[in-house]
Parts: structure tokens; C-alpha cells; sequence
């Protein structure tokens, strides 16, 4: 093939929107296992031509996908949005380019599997690393597609990572073996060997979903009665249009609407990420919005209310608290993510987001990036560029009614975080709620992304999830990631339902990642294999 350029930039554009399609697509995440044969065809392709600069092609396939699935960051920022887009590409290339390295030194299949426990490494790393981006983790593909796996309450979404790469991989040997001939040397039970392990490796993970889908059954200890308040206000002009204190008013308008609608009794009133920004852990009492929740708690016997806000620690001390800390008077401020349980007299309760989002809500790496955000903010006649929320440590539970039920509260980017999220089931959570302000992205894919992945996390956890966002969408998830009633995209609207309370724990939540801490033990034994090859002296 003299010039297989056109050729190698066809495979590159088939694998690129195959592996685009999952995240935008609903019910489309079986073409994930097939996405990556095109690549695998074009490297082979590449090599066999001598084609210079390959390289190009694997970059332009990673570069689009991050780009056709995730633009919308753009929305909310263009910088870090672009920034988004190449780095998590750039990443991609270079295990790629570790592939190409290992596949000049190791023997047969080796390369191919050192390539899928090299990326599920990766993306299990980007779970635990401060710069973290695991958006597109690949068995995130099936967020879509929630009755094909069933059985990530026992994997986890890298277990949809380890399929892709089973099935990628299986295929794409298949193709090899017809190309390079050894297909007609085989006999028919090596024929058949072949084909029905293909068949399995596709199909098994689907059927055994299936099962477990017709045969499961709703975990039930209890139920919780939840009204879920969409207030629907721009953050863009949050304060522009309107005061706090007219924003609680609307919102408090549509639960008390809600709730002249249902018998008295126990309710929890569900409130949105960053609803309000009033509340100094100081002096709780003293903000007004926390003063009017109260009021109008107190004329709804047994309701009580878990709404998200930017909360503050004050301190009156001549040195900094922390390094993240800003100065504020002659005192230093820290701020937090939060979320917050009131009732009409109790003290409140909050649990402080941990999984904090890069730039706007976290400052990387503090030692290195808060003196040079310093010096930049003062260059440029600003208080700060980047965001200093502290986070805590450990996950905590948020506790509704005289019972004190246990509840887990994601706050937004935390609930992409299958593992973090079993914290909450650990710690003893019942059923699990996500506040979350998705509209910074406007009418994208991302919020219907974000949503998807509550799916899983029900699946994973086998928890019933209510899901409150600002401007949408809304909703009740079951313990089979099904969607059982929504809200609209951009509307403001109250939902009544139940959640089921269990306290069963999944194996997945019992044991954590295992694929992943698998997979990461086979990249390390394979680089190392890798790594002798490259530096011993060839024979």
C-alpha cells in the first residue's frame, strides 16, 4: 500500500466517533466494544507501511473524542476547558506510545495486555490523584446503557473498562488471525475455541445482566419521603436578577406548595449545590437564609431540609490557618463546599466536599500554585484566580428524623467517583442523595453526562439515590440505576417520591476496585518486564 494515509485517517475518524457516540447516544454503549479495533487496525497498518509520524493519528483519535464528549467545560470556562481537552488526550497518546514502545520488546499478546492494564491503571489512578479528570472512563460508556451491567455492583465501572478491552482486543485478534492466515492453519476446534471465546467475552457480561436484572428485587428497610425543591435560577446572574433572600423565598414558595399537596408526616426537602452563601460555621445561627429555613420548618412539623452552600470558617489570627486560606479583615477565611442538614431548632449538621473540581473550587498542589496564584492575583488587581475550598478527609453522613436516619450526600463532581461514593455506604448510609449545579454548562451533553453517572452509582452501591440540581435535571433514581421520575432541563419544579432505605452493602462497596488493583499490579509486573528488556543488553 503505497499511501495509506487516507486509509490510516478513515480508521482514526471511525474509532473517534465510536468511542464519542456512548456519551451522546443513549443506548449506544455496546460500540465501545468495538471502538478501539480501528486504532489497532491503523497502528498495524502504520507499521507494516512505515508510515512516518503515526503518532498523529492515535493523538488525533484521542483529541476528538475528548473534544466531541466534553466542549461544554467551555461553557463554564474556555481555558480550562481546552486545558481539560488536551491534557486528558496527551495522557491517552502516551499510553499509547508505551504500547508502541512495549510491543518493539515483548513477545506476542504481551504488548496488548501490557495496553489494557496500563489505561485501566490510569484511570484508576485518576480516581485518587489532586488533578483529576476520570470523565471518560471507559465503563462510563454504559452509563446509558445501565441493563447491560447489572453486575457493577460487584466490579465497579472498571470492570466496564476491563469488558472494552476484552472485547476490543478479542476482535481485533480474530482480524489478525484472518489477515495473517493463520486462521486457515488453525483446525475447527481451534476455530471454534476462538469464535465461541469471542461470542462469551461480548455477549457472557450482557446475558449475566440480564439475569440479574429480571431476578433483582428492591432492597427495602423503610422508606423515605423526599421532595426534591429545582429552584432554576441562571448562575450567571444569580444575584443580578434577584437578592438571596428573594431566592429563599422561591424556593421555600415551591416546597411549601409541594407539601399542601401530601399528608403531614416526616419529609426530607431536598435543595440544590451552593443554593446559598451566607452561612459563617462561626456563627450559623446568623445567617438569614439558614434563619428563614427555619422559620418555615417550624410551620411544617417534621420536615427538615439537606440543601447545598458556600460556608465559611472564620478566624481572628495574625497568621494564616492554612495555606489556602484568604485574608479576611484583619482575619484569615477558609471556604468549603457544602452540605447542610437543618431542622427548624437542631444544630446543623455539614459534610464538606472532598472531590473538589480543579481551578474553581481547588488550588492543585497548594505549595507550588497558591504563591503563584498570589502573585498573578496581585498582578492583575484581582482577589484570586483559583478556588480554595478545603475539603474533609473522611466522608460523613448527614442524619434525617427522630430515627436519625443515616444519609450519604454527593456533592456534584463527587458523585463521578465510584469508589469514594462506597465510603458513604461503609459508613453506614441508607440511601444517597446528590445536590448538585450543573447549569454553569448550559444545554449540553454535560448535565445529561453527570446524571448518567448517578445510574451507576445506585448500580454500584444498590442504593436509592434523589438527585437535586439547580436548573435540572432532577430525579429519583432506583437500586437498579433506573430513572423512576424526573424534572425538566431549565424549569422550575418540585418532586414528590420515596426512596427505599437498605442497609445490605454490595461487593463492590465490601471490597472496593478490584479490577482496578488488579490491573494496576499487572501494568507494574509488565513495565518492569518492560523496563529490563530496554536496559539489559540484547544477546
Amino acid at each position: 500500500m503505497r499511501k495509506p494515509q487516507t486509509l490510516l485517517w478513515l480508521l482514526t475518524a471511525l474509532s473517534a466517533v465510536l468511542l464519542s457516540l456512548p456519551w451522546l447516544v443513549p443506548h449506544t454503549g455496546a460500540l465501545a466494544l468495538v471502538a478501539f479495533v480501528p486504532l489497532l487496525c491503523a497502528e498495524a497498518v502504520a507499521e507494516q507501511c512505515k508510515v512516518r509520524a503515526s503518532w498523529i493519528y492515535p493523538a488525533a483519535a484521542f483529541v476528538a473524542w475528548n473534544a466531541a464528549t466534553t466542549f461544554w467545560v467551555c461553557n463554564a470556562t474556555v481555558g480550562g476547558g481546552i486545558f481539560a481537552i488536551l491534557a486528558n488526550a496527551a495522557q491517552m497518546l502516551l499510553i499509547w506510545l508505551l504500547f508502541r514502545l512495549a510491543r518493539k520488546r515483548l513477545p506476542g499478546v504481551v504488548p496488548y495486555i501490557f495496553l489494557a492494564a496500563m489505561w485501566i491503571a490510569w484511570e484508576r489512578r485518576y480516581f485518587s490523584v489532586e488533578i483529576s479528570w476520570p470523565w471518560l472512563t471507559l465503563g462510563g460508556a454504559f452509563a446509558q446503557s445501565t441493563r447491560t451491567v447489572q453486575w457493577y455492583e460487584y466490579t465497579g465501572m472498571l470492570g466496564g473498562s476491563l469488558w472494552v478491552w476484552l472485547s476490543n482486543l478479542g476482535i481485533f485478534g480474530l482480524l489478525v488471525a484472518v489477515s495473517d492466515g493463520y486462521w486457515q492453519r488453525w483446525n475447527k476446534l481451534a476455530r471454534a475455541c476462538a469464535s465461541i471465546g469471542i461470542i462469551l467475552v461480548i455477549a457472557g457480561p450482557v446475558v449475566a445482566s440480564k439475569m440479574i436484572w429480571s431476578s433483582y428485587g428492591e432492597r427495602s428497610e423503610g422508606e423515605l419521603e423526599v421532595v426534591i425543591g429545582q429552584p432554576n435560577f441562571d448562575p450567571y446572574q444569580k444575584f443580578e436578577s434577584m437578592s438571596q433572600a428573594e431566592q429563599t423565598a422561591v424556593l421555600l414558595d415551591g416546597f411549601a406548595d409541594a407539601l399542601s399537596a401530601r399528608p403531614a408526616g416526616p419529609v426530607l426537602l431536598l435543595a440544590p449545590e451552593t443554593f446559598t452563601g451566607d452561612i459563617f460555621l462561626n456563627q450559623p445561627e446568623a445567617s438569614r437564609t439558614l434563619q428563614s429555613i427555619r422559620t418555615f420548618l417550624g410551620a411544617h412539623p417534621g420536615a427538615e431540609m439537606l440543601l447545598g452552600a458556600s460556608t465559611y470558617d472564620i478566624y481572628a489570627t495574625h497568621a494564616a490557618p492554612d495555606i489556602l486560606a484568604r485574608q479576611y479583615g484583619d482575619g484569615w477565611i477558609l471556604s468549603h463546599n457544602s452540605a447542610v442538614m437543618a431542622t427548624a431548632s437542631d444544630p446543623i449538621e455539614v459534610y464538606h466536599k472532598s472531590k473538589l473540581v480543579v481551578g474553581t473550587e481547588l488550588t492543585p498542589y497548594p505549595k507550588i500554585f497558591v504563591p503563584l496564584d498570589d502573585w498573578l492575583s496581585r498582578k492583575m488587581g484581582v482577589s484570586g484566580l483559583m478556588g480554595r475550598c478545603i475539603g474533609q478527609e473522611e466522608v460523613s453522613l448527614l442524619h434525617f428524623g427522630p430515627q436519625r436516619v443515616p444519609l450519604g450526600c454527593a456533592v456534584c463532581y463527587e458523585s463521578v467517583y465510584g469508589e469514594y461514593c462506597t465510603e458513604y455506604v461503609k459508613a453506614g448510609a441508607q440511601a444517597m442523595t446528590i445536590i448538585t449545579n450543573d447549569a454553569w454548562w448550559g444545554d449540553t451533553p454535560g448535565y445529561r453526562q453527570h446524571l448518567n453517572f448517578a445510574r451507576l452509582r445506585a448500580i454500584e452501591l444498590r442504593r436509592d439515590i434523589a438527585r437535586c440540581g439547580n436548573t435540572g435535571i432532577s430525579c429519583f433514581i432506583d437500586q437498579r440505576g433506573e430513572i423512576q421520575d424526573q424534572s425538566s432541563w431549565w424549569t422550575r419544579e418540585t418532586l414528590s417520591g420515596q426512596v427505599n432505605l437498605s442497609t445490605e452493602q454490595t461487593a463492590f462497596v465490601r471490597h472496593g476496585d478490584l479490577v482496578g488493583r488488579v490491573c494496576t499490579l499487572m501494568f507494574l509486573l509488565l513495565a518492569a518486564m518492560l523496563l529490563v528488556r530496554l536496559f539489559l543488553p540484547k544477546k
